[in-house]
């Protein structure tokens, strides 16, 4: 999301209703790392964690980190959200991709995994944002910033899809197939939100096709193995999907 709105102390109707979701999802059901990574992002929004800067400050866009070498922004923009309905959505996203990944990954690789997710989705947005400056001649996708968590709930959007087995999908109504299901909701999105940023959804989406479909996705797993000692062991589907694609790919 585009920082438009500067970060409110205190508990906002946003707050209220994530914590009622997460009480009626029930608080003992969300796994260790994924209620520390939303209960220290709320903290952050309401401003119980002290910290030297505002939202806008640390949006990220490409001219910040490729020219300015804005590191800052590139580290914690994902942190960061516009105003409470944004915080709301996203941690809702959350609570349901992670009850379902930490638990099959173990909670040590899901955290590092979450960290390799955000450093790719940072590194994604500026990509994406600099090759579309240099594709179509418009200035504002070097400068276009952006702070929240989707772009990583997109990629955790991408892995959940590929460990389920196939099945049809409700996105805003529409009943699609799993294979489609990250797309559909992309441009939904787009059109349903305009101020979200698309390049940040986008690079969300790539980086999980990156773990799921591509050797990326091998050396990830190795380096979370060596890291926690606990290999990732994924459904056979996932495993499928991964070699399939290898298979097109280099055929």
């Amino acid at each position: 999301m585009r920082p438009y709105q500067r970060r409110q102390q205190g508990l906002q109707y946003g707050i209220v209703l994530l914590g009622m979701q997460a009480m009626n999802y029930g608080l003992d059901k969300i796994p260790p790392a994924t209620l520390f990574t939303i209960i220290g992002q709320v903290l952050l929004y309401i401003g119980l964690i002290k910290v030297p800067w505002n939202a806008e400050e640390v949006c990220i866009s490409s001219i910040k980190v490729l020219k300015y070498r804005n590191w800052k922004s590139f580290l914690i923009s994902n942190f960061e959200h516009g105003s409470d309905m944004h915080l709301y959505y996203n941690m809702v996203s959350l609570i349901l991709k992670g009850s379902y990944i930490e638990p099959m990954y173990g909670t040590m690789n899901f955290i590092f995994l979450l960290v390799i997710l955000m450093l790719g989705c940072s590194t994604m947005y500026t990509f994406l944002g600099y090759a579309l400056m240099e594709l179509t001649g418009d200035y504002s996708y070097y400068t276009q910033c952006a702070i929240g968590f989707s772009a990583v709930l997109f990629a955790l959007k991408v892995i959940v899809v590929c460990e389920e087995n196939d099945r049809m999908h409700n996105i805003g109504g529409f009943r699609v197939p799993s294979k489609i299901a990250v797309w559909v909701e992309l441009l939904l999105l787009h059109l349903l939100v305009p101020q979200s940023s698309f390049i940040g959804h986008l690079g969300g989406i790539l980086v999980g096709c990156l773990y799921c479909y591509t050797f990326v996705g091998e050396i990830i797993d190795t380096l979370l193995c060596i890291l926690t000692d606990a290999p990732i062991v994924h459904e056979e589907q996932f495993y499928r999907r991964r070699s399939s694609f290898f298979r097109r790919t280099v055929g």
